[in-house]
């Protein structure tokens, strides 16, 4: 497996996950991997629904460092595990998320757009009233949004995260019908010196490519960006690593012969 690396992972520490890490770490391991990061869940603000109570998506840090701190001493000799965040965007909440992010020494923060102007378009409501054209448009308009108010992250989380639960899914979706505004935000995170992730939940899910597509990845290396990860965005130990041969093929195909892994904030390459 040339990508041994698995930089999105989610434990019972999000609230959509019920895996003991432990259990996370144990697969790992069993499955090769050399790293292993985990990047919880943190939204301020998520809607609250019947099925997600205030507060379901927000990291209790203590209790999550305390178990990690515990497993990176007990499978030192047998993998490296690395403390990450997986934070949701939302403009107005940029002071609120840089408090949390500097609040403990983080190895990796994920900047995710899970929500587009206070709805997450993984529900239908968000497409009442516009197409499915607009509803991306906007999803990925509030990302820009999101970049211009908020820098502390590493790399931004699955940048075409919306076609996953739109009506038509990727039917039809490219990235030249958003190319301004995807142009736009790539060189926002290049210019900023942040990277992207390759998340492969989407072909877990029967998408057609990872997430951002090939298109994304490829125009991303073309404007000159640099820093790319790999993330599996696994809730349990089925999904870990899912996809990565493939991954390690669309890298290739775009330019890259390396990905990287992050400790302390600061990224380092790995050949293929």
């Amino acid at each position: 497996m040339p990508i041994t690396a698995d930089y999105h992972l989610h434990s019972s520490f999000s609230g959509d996950s019920d895996t003991p890490m432990e259990e996370m770490i144990l697969k790992g391991i069993e499955l090769g991997l050399t790293q292993m990061c985990f990047t919880e869940h943190h939204d301020f603000d998520y809607p609250v629904m019947a099925e997600f109570p205030a507060g379901f998506f927000e990291l209790n840090p203590d209790s999550y460092i305390y178990d990690f701190l515990k497993y990176k001493e007990k499978y030192a000799d047998k993998i490296e595990l690395c403390l990450g965040v997986e934070l949701g965007m939302q403009p107005y909440l940029s002071k609120r998320n840089a408090a949390f992010a500097k609040a403990h020494d983080y190895d990796f923060i994920i900047a995710s757009s899970h929500l587009c102007n206070g709805q997450d378009p993984a529900f239908p409501a968000f497409y009442e009233g516009r197409s499915q054209k607009e509803g991306y448009l906007e999803y990925f308009e509030s990302i820009l949004d999101n970049l211009k108010v908020y820098s502390n992250f590493d790399v931004y989380g699955h940048l075409d995260y919306v076609v996953r639960y739109g009506p038509g899914r990727d039917e039809g979706y490219s990235y030249e019908q958003y190319r301004d505004v995807i142009d736009a935000i790539l060189k926002k995170i290049i210019s900023m010196d942040k990277g992207i992730e390759i998340n492969t939940k989407g072909l877990s899910k029967g998408l057609r490519d990872a997430n951002p597509c090939t298109a994304i990845v490829r125009r991303y290396k073309e404007l000159g960006g640099e820093i790319i990860t790999i993330g599996s965005d696994a809730h349990a130990p089925e999904g870990i690593a899912a996809h990565f041969d493939r991954v390690a093929g669309i890298l290739k195909e775009c330019g890259f012969d390396y990905y990287c892994t992050f400790e302390k904030r600061t990224a380092s390459f790995h050949k293929l």
